[in-house]
């Protein structure tokens, strides 16, 4: 048997990111082959991937990124299983490449995102390729993408979180498009305007209020009035347009706040994402 050299193994864990050790191995067993030895590593990681399969993977990273011309956003999710692994270097760097492939590429949905090819490679073979060298389950959960004339991102500190926000003007200000972007993932709102509003969600706010009223006493043929009116503050309270702009240490709503910079300027598409809500 060819002897394995540390600059072998070293060569070898630059091709597939995979630990010493299993870079050792996989040479010794492929007798220098390094194609065979990519390969070894590869099935190793699938083999894993399977016999977890049934595992929880509720760890991992949320990030966000925005193209080189200001005009998309995207988050994606790769979870993992334990905060350990979430929070390995070359963990995040597998997230960062998928992402900033899928901003490329203009990817808008998971399941291609999932076909991507990245450096002649699936990004759910990497995915489970980088399974193999944790020895985790790992797994692609989440991908939303926004397009709009400018579009900003944040990232909240320990990658658990993330949001894209995109406003109908590509001269806004980007500090201030991120600052939204922050006030949603900071206040977590539940449409964009009051006209974005579900249906379902105004109907069950509007009868929670009004058996709210019911069950405190409230004479009968006021109970709508009432409900509309804890509807309004439910909309205050969970639609960023109406939201005070804490952001900016204001009792300004965020629109009222943006019609003093630019009148005609709207927010038009927002996404959040989290793993600890």
């Amino acid at each position: 048997m060819a002897e394995v050299k540390i600059a072998d193994i070293k060569k070898l864990r630059e091709m597939t990111g995979a630990g010493m050790m299993d870079c050792k191995n996989a040479l010794e067993e492929a007798n220098l082959d390094f194609d065979r030895a990519v390969e070894l590593i590869r099935e190793r990681g699938k083999a894993i991937a399977n016999k977890r399969a049934d595992r929880e993977a509720s760890e991992g990273v949320v990030l966000a990124a925005t193209s080189k011309c200001g005009c998309a956003g995207a988050i994606v999710a790769l979870n993992c299983e334990t905060d350990f692994v979430a929070k390995n270097a070359d963990f995040i760097g597998l997230a960062q490449k998928i992402l900033n492939a899928a901003l490329e590429a203009g990817t808008k949905d998971l399941e291609v995102l999932k076909e991507l090819v990245i450096e002649g490679r699936k990004v759910s073979e990497l995915v489970t390729e980088r399974s193999g060298v944790t020895g985790e389950k790992m797994q692609l959960s989440y991908f939303a993408r926004v397009d709009a004339p400018l579009v900003a991102s944040y990232i909240h500190p320990g990658n658990k979180l993330a949001t894209v926000v995109g406003v109908n003007k590509k001269d806004a200000n980007p500090e201030l498009v991120r600052e939204i972007a922050i006030q949603v993932a900071g206040m977590n709102p539940v449409a964009i305007d009051a006209n974005s509003l579900p249906e379902e969600i105004r109907k069950r706010e509007f009868e929670i209020g009004k058996e709210q009223a019911r069950l405190e006493g409230k004479p009968e043929q006021i109970l709508e009035k009432i409900a509309e009116g804890r509807l309004q503050k439910f909309i205050k309270e969970n639609v960023l347009m109406q939201q005070e702009f804490f952001v900016k240490d204001t009792k300004d709503s965020v629109e009222q706040y943006l019609a003093k910079v630019d009148k005609d300027l709207k927010v038009v598409a927002m996404q959040r994402y989290t793993l600890v809500d």
